[in-house]
């Protein structure tokens, strides 16, 4: 009994010595000389310090673009500009474009269309003067950052692509902005989004030479629609309308250019 349970101890022992290796924190592949553990965690660290670097710059890059372009040129609400602060553009462009995220300019994003100027997207919100509560229809979600935006005022926020990828990616976008809320879908803005009807608020981020009549037909009396209007190839003006029953209040307010509508409007435009 005893000289079983003395071997039994000495395998016991020999396991150990050939696990320790392993319990020390060394692993090995396919005979590789051995990397420690803890090299890799620090590894780890070192690219998280980075990451949290990265993160700081583009912080005191996005107070920047809110203080100089934005508050600088007359956007006063603080509910707007409190959401400039909060979003984070960078999330929304290109990995490739992220050091120009908080330049004042348009970027490229896929299919050939952009994400809009930052000043752009502050004063289309404040013109529209979301209260919480109120529901949006964007038409055009692009990269998602325009929605973004929009649900720091307000949780009812529904936005239509008509581009499948776009779509797909805009949604990704939104959650990484911790945007779960916002409800996307990939279909013909042209159409709006009756199954949400009737809407606070309509934004449309694309150019167009007429509004959509089903875009006025699911506005709520009294509310507010805003869409770049006119020649889709060249500029445009960006619009506010204001729905009184049967009778349209227009107010032409900027010159802007926006990437064009596409789907239902197309065939429009060739009748």
């Amino acid at each position: 009994m005893m000289n079983k349970d003395f071997n039994s101890k000495l395998i016991f022992v020999a396991l150990i010595l050939m696990l320790l290796p392993a319990c020390a924190g060394w692993v090995t592949d396919n005979g590789d000389e051995a990397v420690p553990n803890t090299q890799e965690s620090s590894e780890l660290r070192s690219s998280q310090v980075i990451t949290y670097e990265k993160e700081k710059v583009f912080d005191e890059q996005r107070r920047f673009m809110v203080e100089n372009d934005i508050k600088a040129r007359g956007v006063s609400d603080t509910k707007v500009i409190n959401a400039m602060l909060d979003v984070k553009r960078h999330l929304f462009v290109d990995i490739n474009l992220r050091s120009a995220a908080y330049s004042d300019n348009p970027l490229p994003i896929d299919e050939g269309q952009t994400i809009s100027q930052p000043y752009i997207v502050a004063f289309m919100t404040e013109a529209l003067n979301i209260l919480p509560d109120e529901k949006v229809l964007e038409i055009g979600t692009g990269s998602g950052y325009q929605a973004a935006v929009l649900a720091e005022l307000t949780d009812k926020v529904y936005s239509v692509e008509i581009k499948s990828n776009l779509s797909a990616k805009a949604r990704l976008n939104l959650d990484a902005n911790s945007c779960s809320g916002v409800q996307t879908k990939c279909d013909d803005g042209y159409y709006g989004w009756e199954e949400y009807a009737p809407f606070d608020v309509i934004i449309v981020t694309c150019a167009a030479n007429h509004i959509p009549p089903s875009l006025i037909k699911q506005l709520k009396d009294g509310g507010r629609l805003i869409i770049p209007l006119g020649n889709t190839l060249y500029y445009q003006t960006l619009t506010l309308i204001v729905k009184h029953g049967e009778e349209l209040e227009v107010n032409h307010i900027l010159d802007v250019v926006f990437v064009p509508m596409t789907g239902e409007i197309e065939m429009q435009q060739q009748k």
